[in-house]
């Protein structure tokens, strides 16, 4: 295996329009395999502009986003598949890999193989928010998956749930999970952060369980008035009622108390994250709709106690009451009761931390994990 591709609309870059959970997980592998010998190119789709840059010894191709007169999405397609096979030859690389997000190589054709990583589709997110998604959606996302070679899963129950939904052959989807450079996750104080502040990092959407982390945190305000919420993520719309800003329906959602003690920061660079997942007391995710969370590892990795969804994936990543806390975000009660008691306890804190790392140096370590990507890659070449 001498080089590979990644077909992708986001990689943290400054010249990259848009970066989150995909992306990073994606920068991961991708340096990784530089750092093992393999050659790797990055193409960034729906840009601003066409340009090639490089970074970290990846090879990144942004394509600009264009309209056509009609039919965008097909021309645009056949636009990336021209551009993406002419760099396939000219590279020489190896295999390509897509995210099966929307569907975007459907009605493309590859002449290397073509894996496809179940980072999470409409079709899944729709499945487990239990909301009606597009045809037009469902009939890309099936072409695309159809014509691929194989599929990665970052958790088995994304591998399970994405099979169910379009019918794909079982054996032809491995796991592997995400990884992370465990030496860029080092925390050498983990008995030093800000009392009492919760941390939440991700998108600010429904799906997310944001509306029932403010109800969560009007009930520890009562009881802890010292307690402090810390939001960092992108706003979005809300699906539900159309309002352009979620944020602003979160504040509707905070009593008085809460909201003088909750503060929104927004989207900020990747490089601060890190310092305000130490900082916090406790990191909580009670979101309904992932595939794995890149934010919940990178916290574990950061030796902090989290209390995440107890849906499918997060059973992958959490053993309950070891290494975090499961809960269903529809428990409100219990999930603040789990917060409150890890503020109350510095002990407790620091032996899920301790704990949590452990579990991530095993399932997450991205070195491990490129590996057998690798060996995946060759298997599907070789037969």
């Amino acid at each position: 295996m001498k080089k590979v591709g990644f077909i992708t609309p986001e990689y943290p870059h400054p010249k990259v329009s848009y970066a989150a959970g995909i992306g990073t997980s994606i920068k991961n592998l991708a340096i990784t395999l530089v750092k093992k010998g393999v050659g790797v190119t990055v193409f960034v789709y729906h840009q601003k502009e066409d340009a090639i840059i490089e970074d970290a010894g990846v090879i990144i191709h942004l394509i600009a986003k264009k309209t056509y007169r009609f039919l965008t999405w097909y021309h645009y397609r056949l636009q990336l598949q021209n551009y993406i096979n002419k760099v396939v030859k000219e590279q020489g690389i190896d295999v390509l890999e897509a995210p099966d997000w929307t569907g975007i190589t459907a009605f493309m054709r590859f002449n290397v193989p073509l894996f496809i990583r179940l980072h999470g589709s409409d079709a899944y997110f729709c499945k487990l928010e239990k909301r009606k998604q597009k045809f037009k959606n469902f009939l890309f996302e099936k072409l695309a998956l159809k014509n691929a070679h194989a599929f990665i899963a970052p958790t088995t129950f994304a591998g399970i749930e994405t099979q169910k939904i379009f019918g794909l052959d079982k054996k032809k989807i491995r796991t592997i999970h995400y990884g992370l450079k465990l030496e860029d996750f080092e925390n050498e104080t983990p008995e030093i952060y800000s009392r009492n502040t919760i941390l939440y990092i991700g998108t600010i959407i429904r799906k997310k369980g944001v509306f029932e982390l403010a109800e969560i945190f009007n009930t520890i305000i009562e009881t802890n008035p010292s307690a402090k919420l810390i939001l960092i993520g992108r706003d979005a719309e809300d699906i539900k009622t159309g309002n352009m800003s979620t944020c602003a329906l979160i504040e509707k959602t905070l009593s008085d108390k809460a909201k003088t003690q909750t503060k929104y920061l927004g989207s900020i660079d990747y490089s601060l994250v890190k310092e305000h997942i130490k900082n916090a007391h406790v990191c909580v995710f009670p979101s309904y709709a992932e595939t794995l969370g890149m934010v919940t590892i990178e916290s574990m990795a950061l030796q902090k106690p989290v209390v995440n969804t107890s849906i499918g994936w997060a059973q992958e990543l959490i053993d309950d009451t070891i290494n975090g806390f499961l809960v269903h975000p529809s428990q409100r009660d219990l999930f603040a009761n789990r917060i409150m008691a890890l503020l109350d306890d510095e002990a407790l804190c620091l032996k899920i931390g301790k704990s949590a790392r452990l579990k991530v140096e095993k399932l997450f370590d991205i070195n491990k994990n490129a590996d057998i990507n690798l060996e995946y890659y060759q298997s599907v070449l070789d037969s």
